[in-house]
């Protein structure tokens, strides 16, 4: 009996069954496995882990390190105006995130202070300037201010008063005040259509103008030196007008009125 019992609590000890329905043994390290399946499968995991971190890098560079700072502000293109007053006008934030700066912003701030200025472009130089690109309005006229003078450019908008009229700027002179071009231009496209005639003139001959007047948009009228008047008319067929003209001044160099309103048709006189 003990014999049997012996054997008995021996047999219980082995596993029953054949080996191969046993149940498989568990490593210890099992659990430590991560079932990311195909090979192919487990790269795009990785990839994508990858691509997380750089993006989480990368935002972290350009907005939270001192990498990527403004810590410096330049402008060029200046003429009149100079550098540190378009950098004044413009506030860009120092110290702030380079790609944070609003161009746009800057923009508007730069030309509401600076009517001179006519284009700007705002570039981001990296890793820290912000470059100010500009161009300045050219004054085509200029138009009396009590004392001073309001310089006009080509798009008839006057930007700025000086004290002196610029060398080889020509006077412009309103008398629109009673004409009905008044309310259907306006006073800047009358100024504008002033500019485009001045703009059409030759250098010899834009060298003799002295004043430009203006009663209505068909009625612009040029003073040259020497006493000399030229009924321009309308701003339309600019180019042909001053082709005209500039024949009719070497053909006529001793007359003192031209009329070529109609440049098919010129007149001269005062001869």
């Amino acid at each position: 009996m003990a014999g049997l019992r012996t054997a008995r609590r021996g047999d219980s000890k082995r596993p029953s069954g054949p080996p191969s329905a046993r149940a498989p043994q568990t490593p210890r390290t099992a659990w430590l496995r991560i079932p990311f399946g195909t090979p192919r499968r487990r790269r795009s995991v990785l990839v994508l882990v990858l691509v997380a971190g750089l993006g989480g890098f990368g935002g972290w560079a350009l907005y939270g390190s001192d990498w990527f700072r403004v810590r410096d502000v330049k402008a060029v293109g200046t003429r009149v105006l100079t550098p540190d007053e378009v950098v004044a006008a413009a506030r860009v934030p120092r110290n702030a995130p380079l790609l944070s700066v609003d161009t746009g912003a800057t923009v508007r701030r730069i030309r509401a202070r600076l009517p001179r200025i006519r284009t700007v472009e705002v570039i981001r130089s990296w890793p820290g300037t912000i470059a100010l690109k500009v161009s300045e309005r050219t004054p085509e006229l200029v138009q009396r201010s009590g004392a001073n003078y309001r310089e006009v450019d080509r798009e008839g908008v006057r930007f700025a008063t000086v004290r002196t009229v610029p060398k080889g700027v020509p006077l412009l002179e309103m008398a629109v005040s009673d004409s009905p071009s008044l309310s259907r231009f306006g006073t800047g496209r009358l100024r504008r259509a002033a500019a485009d005639a001045v703009r059409q003139l030759p250098g010899p001959v834009r060298k003799d103008l002295r004043t430009v007047r203006v009663t209505s948009y068909d009625s612009l009228t040029l003073e040259l030196t020497g006493a000399r008047t030229v009924v321009w008319g309308s701003p339309e067929r600019g180019a042909e007008k001053a082709r005209v003209l500039t024949a009719l001044l070497k053909a006529a160099h001793t007359a003192h009125h031209f009329d070529i309103s109609v440049p098919s048709a010129p007149a001269v006189s005062g001869s």
